[in-house]
């Protein structure tokens, strides 16, 4: 069974155990990634049944794993624990924010940064094949200071 086949299958084993007695579930998820954080949170009606559960479920065995549980006194619940459980996860598209910020124009400055940046490195590249002791003629880094225009504008005449 693969890794996300057993996450689902949890998931769904403890949905069912607690769906017939919770008011509300709730797992811990990572803010960036949208991935589970491994715990969760479930609120029950009756003090009793929470009980019994607590005792029942305390180091079960489920999928290779022992599952702790632990009673948590009404007192020590943080208000904001249960908002938001019924949103769903909508990660972040991070090949469009990555491909924003690498389109976005620079200013000449921010050119002149970048560029600097670049022959830096390849000086430092040099120097280091240099200090291996291989002779090798590394081709000239090709560009300018100017910042090339990103969309070509025509005069309207």
């Amino acid at each position: 069974m693969g890794v996300k086949a057993r996450k689902k299958a949890i998931a769904k084993q403890l949905n069912k155990g607690a769906s017939d007695f919770s008011a509300s579930k709730d797992e811990a998820r990572d803010f960036l990634t949208g991935k589970s954080k491994h715990f969760g949170f479930i609120e029950f009606e009756s003090p009793e049944v929470a009980n019994v559960v607590a005792d029942t479920m305390h180091n079960y065995l489920l999928f290779e794993h022992l599952l702790q549980v632990q009673l948590i006194p009404p007192e020590h619940v943080h208000p904001r624990l249960w908002k938001g459980v019924n949103r769903w996860y909508k990660p972040l598209d991070w090949v469009k924010i990555e491909r924003k910020r690498q389109d976005k124009e620079r200013t000449l400055d921010e050119h002149k940064k970048l560029v600097e940046g670049i022959l830096k490195r390849d000086k430092k590249r040099r120097k280091r094949i240099e200090a291996a002791g291989i002779d090798y003629d590394c081709p000239e880094i090709v560009g300018s200071i100017q910042a090339a225009p990103k969309k070509i504008r025509f005069d309207v005449d």
